[in-house]
């Protein structure tokens, strides 16, 4: 047992020693050596980048053969100015304030009413003639005067026209007529302004050409004052 150890020996360090040669033979450990420099991480050196030069030049701006030989346009500043709407009449319209606005009463607008239905009776029958009661909107705020659809259709125009009103004292005021609408639009406004129309106020339309309407104001403010009047003689 003991022998065979021995022998087990000489044979692995024989061997050993033959591979030793071999390798110094083949120049293995200075290969090895050579790969282990070659192969340890060395420092890239930093690329060095040119700065990029900008060059300015002066070119001439291209132009078109037809304006070529004619000098350069020279651009000023245009000022703008708003634009002023200068009022057709010299007399200039009120404002009306809705928040004080004063709102008449039922019974103080059926007495507008029913004295405008007697002067319209007055006039006859030979011209078309309508009854309209005044409305907040009619006076403040938006200023539009609806008309019955019947009454547009029988006698008006079917298309968008003008239509002139013509106060009690013959001053006309003409007014903007939307005839899918069936009412008075621009110009209605100032006549409400002028005559200082108010909630309440019965108007008689008495429309004396296609497009003209002589108009009566039925004030329900003196319809009140001549009822209190009565009252306080009877």
């Amino acid at each position: 047992m003991v022998m065979s150890k021995v022998k087990y020996e000489k044979l692995r360090q024989q061997r050993l020693e033959e591979n030793k040669k071999r390798m110094e033979e083949l120049n293995l450990p200075l290969l090895t050596q050579a790969l282990k420099i070659s192969s340890s991480p060395k420092p890239s050196p930093m690329k060095k980048v040119k700065p990029r030069i900008i060059r300015t030049e002066l070119v001439s701006v291209r132009r078109s053969p037809r304006v070529a030989n004619k000098p350069a346009p020279e651009y000023k500043e245009v000022i703008y100015y708003e634009r002023v709407m200068i009022p057709r009449r010299m007399s200039t319209p009120r404002k009306r304030d809705s928040l004080n606005m004063v709102y008449a009463t039922d019974e103080e607008r059926a007495a507008s009413i029913e004295k405008a239905e007697k002067l319209e009776a007055s006039l006859g029958p030979d011209y078309p003639i309508l009854v309209r009661s005044m409305l907040p909107s009619h006076v403040s705020g938006g200023f539009w005067l609806g008309l019955p659809s019947n009454f547009c259709r029988k006698n008006l125009p079917r298309r968008d026209d003008t239509i002139t009103l013509i106060d009690e004292t013959g001053e006309e005021w003409p007014t903007v007529y939307l005839a899918q609408k069936n009412g008075l639009s621009g110009g209605w406004k100032k006549f409400a302004v002028d005559h200082d129309l108010a909630d309440g106020d019965a108007i008689v339309f008495h429309l004396i050409r296609p497009t003209k309407f002589k108009v009566y104001i039925i004030r329900v403010n003196n319809v009140s004052e001549s009822e209190s009047t009565e009252t306080s003689t009877n």
